[in-house]
């Protein structure tokens, strides 16, 4: 099975950043946020990945160029020209990286990539820009035993504003934190599609959320599979700072492997 991860996008809401470089390569502990993604993934024996890239994607193609290099131990011969490898450190995986468009919208990206899944009647996606502890091996179990197209992994998040009961006289009665039952459900990521997601794509010029959801829905072919676990985007600096303070903390729940 393939993962593809959506990594095109221009990540304006952390152009602080994304301003020199794609969202995806982003560094948590020192490395890219797409590599913590494809660590997930390889952790459950998925380890072939179509990245589909908009943009500045060229960085991410430099990035997996030169990682063999920076991962092993090497031994050069100026004079003569040559190297050798005296210690390989690089992961067993296979990575298709296809120019999707710079600004082409999430379900086009996804109609452009079709002929990269080859034979495989099925395939996992995430966005590049979002970590999770979520288990993949019931995520797909789940997906095999009700038989729809589209399963998407959904999470209540912890809250981040505490909620107040106030009198009728402005007199505040109640105070606490916002807890996660008090949420509504939300789209991790972390999806499956049957290879019959291509027929709800359209003119693959929508956000995937929004036509190809829509219609999936409508015809009952969604189903959600309820993660209680970690899960949390890298939308802004803040979730950036947040997720580096868990790494360095090791309180990475994403940190499977």
């Amino acid at each position: 099975m393939k993962a593809v991860i959506l990594a095109g996008g221009m990540g304006s809401r952390i152009s602080e950043e994304s301003h020199l470089k794609p969202k995806p390569m982003i560094e948590i502990g020192g490395r890219p946020i797409l590599w913590h993604i494809m660590k997930i993934y390889s952790s459950y024996g998925i380890r072939e990945f179509i990245v589909c890239c908009g943009y500045k994607g060229h960085m991410i193609k430099d990035y997996f160029v030169h990682y063999p290099l920076y991962e092993s131990n090497i031994k050069f011969s100026l004079r003569e020209d040559e190297r050798s490898v005296l210690e390989n450190h690089v992961e067993p995986w296979r990575i298709t990286l296809a120019n999707t468009g710079l600004k082409t919208l999430t379900a086009g990206r996804i109609a452009r990539i079709k002929d990269y899944l080859e034979k495989d009647e099925e395939f996992m996606l995430t966005y590049g820009d979002g970590v999770s502890d979520v288990n993949l091996k019931k995520l797909l179990e789940f997906h095999h035993q009700h038989g729809k197209i589209a399963t998407i992994t959904t999470v209540q998040p912890v809250g981040r504003f505490g909620t107040i009961g106030i009198s009728a006289s402005n007199q505040v009665e109640s105070f606490r934190e916002k807890a996660r039952k008090d949420q509504a459900w939300v789209n991790t990521g972390f999806m499956v599609f049957h290879k019959k997601i291509f027929d709800y794509l359209g003119e693959d010029d929508d956000m995937l959320e929004s036509g190809p959801f829509a219609r999936l829905v409508a015809d009952g072919e969604m189903m959600a599979y309820k993660h209680d676990g970690f899960w949390s985007p890298m939308d802004t600096m803040k979730d950036k700072e947040y997720l580096e303070t868990l790494w360095e903390e090791k309180k990475a729940a994403w940190k499977i492997w």
